[in-house]
């Protein structure tokens, strides 16, 4: 279910974490329960997994994205394997960009069917058979370093360099999916978007497990003029929406208002009738996510809310593109 961080997973102090704790180790064994048991399936090909340590967003999509486009340009057939969060479709199912909606495979999958093939799948095997018999010479999994159903030849886990790890509590006491030990030997190296309050401790955590650090930001791919001409009504359902209103006005935008949702927030023909209704009462741009646009579907309302709304788009821009490529290429070269 869509949901919003708890205000505690990034306190380092209140009752909330001690509370909680004895639910966080029941999660974390459930999670080292399931890898105990695994027999992870080899797909024959390699599988480039793109996760992150904890619940939320920091980035995978954009990071998968631009792994992808590396492979490309290495002459490379990749294919996209996500679950489809926030769809009804258990797959293993091929996007179809023009039969295909959010509300039934998801907006991230959408998002990355644009640039490569997708299968959507629950069930990570079958989905890797998929995208092999359907051709894949190389898969590039969005999320899913816990689950231990499909064996990975590389792992890069994003990590927002202002948010950092929260509290380092394991759900629900705070924000990682298990122990951040138990994780961090399931890495192969971690991807560093930003130089914010957290970047610091997340390169001394690097160092201290031997991980390489690939530094990244997400950036926007272009900017619309009205995005400087008109006062702005920003909003987005994604798991930071506060990363999303800093990038606007880092471009000096002047945004007016600023409304956040539920990260995978599916949108009502209320919610967009509000907004659409602010708007002509500013006299204001209305201005939101690529994720958040893909949601935008179905209803009248929803509609004339999505031809009222600019997409920012944005793309993940490595430091050094050359280290990033020789760990996609040996992962190549082991799968």
């Amino acid at each position: 279910m869509p949901h919003r961080a708890p205000y505690w997973w990034n306190a380092h102090s209140g009752p909330w974490p001690a509370l909680l704790l004895p639910a966080a180790l029941a999660w974390d064994a459930a999670a080292r329960l399931r890898w105990a048991f695994a027999h992870p399936f080899h797909a024959g090909i390699p599988v480039i997994c793109i996760g992150n340590f904890t619940s939320g967003g920091a980035g995978k999509t954009p990071a998968a994205i631009a792994i992808a486009s590396m492979l490309h340009a290495a002459g490379e057939q990749p294919f996209f394997l996500t679950r489809g969060y926030g769809g009804a479709t258990k797959g293993p199912h091929r996007v179809n960009l023009d039969k295909d909606r959010a509300r039934d495979i998801g907006d991230e999958a959408l998002l990355l069917a644009r640039i490569a093939p997708a299968i959507v799948a629950a069930d990570k095997a079958a989905g890797a058979r998929a995208a092999r018999d359907h051709g894949a010479s190389v898969i590039v999994m969005d999320d899913g370093l816990l689950n231990p159903g499909l064996a990975k030849t590389l792992s890069l886990v994003v990590i927002d360099g202002e948010w950092g790890l929260g509290n380092e509590h394991v759900i629900p006491a705070g924000p990682l999916r298990a122990n951040l030990g138990f994780q961090l030997d399931k890495a192969d190296g971690l991807v560093l978007v930003g130089d914010g309050a957290a970047a610091s401790h997340i390169e001394a955590l690097a160092e201290r497990a031997a991980l390489p650090v690939l530094k990244a930001e997400i950036a926007p791919e272009k900017q619309h003029a009205r995005l400087r001409t008109k006062p702005l009504i920003a909003f987005a359902g994604i798991g930071y929406p506060d990363k999303f209103f800093k990038t606007l006005d880092e471009l000096g935008c002047n945004i007016v208002a600023r409304m956040s949702f539920a990260d995978h927030h599916r949108f009502t023909g209320q919610e967009a009738g509000t907004l659409l209704e602010h708007a002509s009462r500013l006299g204001a741009q209305l201005v939101t996510t690529e994720k958040d646009m893909a949601r935008l579907e179905g209803e009248s309302q929803l509609e004339r809310l999505k031809s009222a709304t600019i997409a920012l788009p944005v793309k993940m821009k490595f430091s050094d593109e050359r280290a990033v490529g020789k760990l996609v290429v040996s992962a190549l070269k082991r799968g």
